[in-house]
This record gives C-alpha cells, sequence and structure tokens, in this order.
C-alpha cells in the first residue's frame, strides 16, 4: 500500500516489501540480542521488549505490500524464517549465544522452543488466516504482545499481591495486561480502520466496547496458571471472539 505509487508490478512491490520488513525485524532483534548479550539490558527484561516491540513492528510493514493475493504469503515468510532460526537454536542446531541470552529467562536455549517459538508461530497463522483486511487478526496479535507482554514486565516489579488461583500472576499485572492489551489492540485497529484496508470498516465506537470485552476476557485467560502457552492461549481466544464479535 504505502509502496504502490513506486511500483507498477505488484509482485515487485511485495518483493521489496518483504526485503524492508525482514530488514526491519532483524535490526530490532539483533539490536536487542546485543544489548542483552553485552549486559546492558536484562535478559528477562530483553525477552519481554522484543514480545512488545517486535509484532506491532511486523504488523505495520503489511502496509508496504500490494493488495494482490500473494501479498500475504510473502509478509508471512518472515516471521516463519525467523521463527524456523529460533527452532534450529533451540535444538542446538544453530549456534546464537546472543539471541539465547535475548529470548530466554535462564540462559537455557531449549527456552526458546516454548514461549518465543509459539508466539512465531502464532503471526504466520494470523498473518496468512487475516491479513490486513480483518480487524481480527490484528486485534489478537495487538492483545498478545502489548498485553502478555506487559503483564510480566509491570507483575515482576511490581506484583506482591498475587491472584488467589494463580501465585505466579499479580493483580497489578493483570492490569497492566488488559490496559496494555487494550491500548495496543484499539490503537492498531483504528490505525488500519483511518488508512481505509480494514473489510468492511468498522464503526469504532461499537468495536472499542468490543475490543475491551475481548481484552478483559483475555486478561482472565492469561491470568490462568498455565506456564508458557499465555501466547496462544490469549491470541486463541482473542480470534475466537473477535471472529464473532467483530
Amino acid at each position: 500500500m504505502w509502496l504502490e505509487p513506486y511500483f507498477s508490478n505488484p509482485l515487485l512491490q511485495d518483493i521489496v516489501a518483504t526485503v524492508i520488513t525482514f530488514a526491519v525485524a532483524l535490526t530490532f532483534l539483533r539490536t536487542m540480542d546485543a544489548l542483552a548479550h553485552r549486559g546492558l539490558i536484562e535478559q528477562r527484561l530483553s525477552r519481554k521488549i522484543i514480545h512488545i516491540g517486535t509484532g506491532p513492528l511486523f504488523v505495520l510493514c503489511w502496509n508496504f505490500f500490494s493488495s494482490s493475493v500473494q501479498a500475504r504469503f510473502l509478509a508471512a515468510l518472515v516471521p516463519l524464517a525467523i521463527t524456523f532460526q529460533f527452532f534450529l537454536v533451540g535444538i542446538g542446531v544453530m549456534k546464537d549465544p546472543a539471541a539465547v541470552e535475548a529470548m530466554t529467562r535462564t540462559g537455557d536455549r531449549r527456552e526458546i522452543l516454548r514461549g518465543p517459538l509459539f508466539y512465531g508461530i502464532v503471526f504466520v497463522i494470523c498473518t496468512l488466516l487475516f491479513w490486513r483486511e480483518s480487524p481480527v487478526g490484528i486485534m489478537a496479535l495487538m492483545l498478545m504482545c502489548g498485553g502478555d507482554g506487559l503483564a510480566d514486565v509491570v507483575g515482576r516489579r511490581w506484583g506482591s499481591v498475587k491472584l488467589p488461583f494463580s501465585d505466579r500472576k499479580s493483580w497489578i499485572g493483570s492490569a497492566a495486561m488488559f490496559l496494555g492489551g487494550l491500548i495496543f489492540a484499539l490503537g492498531f485497529v483504528a490505525l488500519f480502520n483511518c488508512l481505509g484496508v480494514l473489510e468492511p470498516p468498522l464503526e469504532m465506537r461499537r468495536a472499542s466496547l468490543v475490543i475491551a470485552l475481548i481484552a478483559l476476557v483475555a486478561t482472565i485467560v492469561e491470568a490462568l496458571p498455565f506456564r508458557d502457552i499465555d501466547n496462544i492461549t490469549t491470541t486463541a481466544v482473542a480470534v475466537i471472539m473477535g471472529y464473532w464479535l467483530l
């Protein structure tokens, strides 16, 4: 979309858009890897910065692509390739100490095979299924990035008062999940709606109420005492509710 004035060939535009998206994603990831590897930011924090920041950058890059059929498939190559690299690092085939330090809690490469791997798979699936014409994928991905990511950051720093049914989750962490997810999801859905790419366009007053309800339910799901599957459970709930209500 943003590149259309410069290209008459949609396939060429999508190839260039794919290269730009790869460059943006890898630059961000490698910057976080380097900061964590040099001890400039703590491992857990770098992991969540990657969680919060990579997804929104990737979704913004969707607007570089054309409206052709192949666009979503070329865009999905970016998280697919990066996720496959995560898999190779996680099983020990590829050595990448900086990535391990940036994306794990304890420095164990096998941790990449859980949260980070699920994160990438979710992005591939939502890109292919929904793409930018649907608010469902955008909303679900941003709930995962902004909500689940901020819940961990805030909860670990200030979450001394735990939830009664989960000693790993706190009230303030759940509040951050709700507010962060709502702000990210509503902001990105409103942006894409203003850009005129959602089909059909949304009436944002009603959509805001629906997204707030979905964020609340996703917050409850994220608070459940299940380990390392938040990326799947919160996104799945958001997709199901979004498909039904949006």
